[in-house]
């Protein structure tokens, strides 16, 4: 998988291939942090579940909160609901991390908007604390649309794919990231449903694919 940031609006992705999509195991992952600079900002929060490809039920979940090493933001407490108080007694991401990666071995990640924010945010965590990062192979929910539905010319928000799907999100507890992962699988699961309409059994993004960005509000 290749990734091109080429403007602060639209990024390239190629070279991805992810074969017999009906037999993979896939964990659907999602994370908070101090602020939305995936260059600076920290892990907070991380929540991930396994999704059955074939029948689209949660198999098991995971979810863990993260102490920063920098205080959490006014703003992003109101946001998350996690406050600073919350995460005094959290592990470090150095004492967690290795469970996440075997809770997610073996499968294909999924996320939305990951590929210009958890990504490179999980990335640059890994390089900060020598950790070695997270091989699997990933795949973005705002790219697979993309792939599926080139004709669309909206930027794929987490909401414009609530309202393309018609997805009932009112269970859901959003900017936290089991229930935003949840959130992720639904999503997901409609893109299946395509994928098998289509009878598409692989993935193979092999030229270049243009991704609008998220063009994030300023937190007030």
């Amino acid at each position: 998988m290749k990734i091109d940031m080429v403007s602060e609006t639209e990024y390239i992705v190629s070279e991805l291939i992810i074969e017999s999509i009906p037999t993979q195991r896939f964990c659907i992952f999602d994370l908070e942090a101090t602020g939305p600079n995936e260059e600076e900002d920290q892990i907070i929060q991380i929540g991930a579940l396994i999704m059955n490809s074939r029948s689209g039920e949660i198999e098991k979940t995971y979810e863990t909160l993260i102490k920063p090493s920098k205080p959490i933001p006014e703003v992003i407490e109101r946001l998350t609901g996690i406050t600073n108080e919350d995460v005094i007694e959290a592990p470090q991401l150095t004492e967690v991390f290795s469970e996440f990666i075997d809770f997610c071995k073996g499968a294909v990640l999924v996320t939305q908007a990951g590929y210009e924010y958890d990504w490179p945010l999980l990335m640059n965590e890994c390089k900060r604390n020598n950790l070695r990062m997270i091989p699997n192979k990933i795949i973005d929910t705002k790219a697979l649309f993309t792939f599926l539905f080139p004709e669309v010319v909206e930027i794929i928000s987490t909401n414009f794919l609530i309202k393309y799907f018609n997805i009932d999100d009112s269970d859901i507890r959003r900017h936290n990231a089991l229930g935003d992962s949840f959130l992720i699988a639904r999503i997901f699961n409609e893109l299946m449903i395509e994928l098998n309409n289509r009878e598409i059994v692989d993935i193979n993004i092999q030229n270049p694919l243009t991704i609008k960005r998220v063009q994030l509000q300023k937190l007030l």
